[in-house]
């Protein structure tokens, strides 16, 4: 059951390859994006890692304005690989932080998203993928991308829970700040 609970002091967010030129493909960008600003923020407040990757930014751009300013520290994780697993230096990155769950976030769901959640699940971690905060080009690819994640173990759930599962009560400042945002 453990999988099902996030804890801010044991999460990390990885936002992957929200980038310019794959962006403008997707259909759902707008709402994946403000899912992420969402994330982004809960990180400010709750003192949450994020990580943030850029596949072959070369080719597909840099990561969207609006993620690279919201984000405390712009420094991403340049890769090649779709499973950010199979980067090196991408397992020790994470492990740094000491955490156990990861939320993943971005683009796209059956490429990127779902190779670097199973990657993430054989590695051992506990992994949380919103349906509402990656997207992919083609509707029924997204769908089975889902399906795919819980198959092999990960949870699929809503920037919404993991926003209010990680601020676990109402009352506080950042739980007002997020409260807010959501409206």
């Amino acid at each position: 059951m453990d999988r099902f609970f996030l804890k801010h002091s044991e999460t990390i967010f990885v936002l992957i390859d929200i980038q310019e030129k794959l962006a403008a493909a997707m259909k759902m960008k707008d709402a994946v994006v403000e899912n992420c600003l969402h994330l982004i923020e809960l990180s400010k407040l709750l003192d949450i890692p994020v990580v943030l990757t850029e596949q072959y930014p070369r080719g597909l751009g840099r990561t969207l304005d609006e993620i690279r300013k919201a984000i405390p520290s712009y420094e991403p994780f340049e890769k090649t690989s779709f499973d950010c697993c199979s980067e090196a230096g991408f397992i020790p990155k994470v492990s740094s932080y000491g955490r156990n769950s990861i939320v993943l976030a971005g683009m796209e769901s059956h490429i990127c998203i779902l190779q670097t959640a199973l990657g993430l699940l054989k590695s051992g971690y506990a992994v949380q993928v919103p349906a509402d905060a990656v997207c992919s080009r083609k509707k029924g690819n997204h769908k089975t991308a889902m399906h795919f994640i819980r198959d092999a173990g990960g949870v699929i759930t809503a920037t919404e829970t993991v926003l209010f599962q990680l601020l676990e009560r109402a009352g506080t400042e950042a739980f007002k700040t997020i409260s807010k945002r959501i409206r």
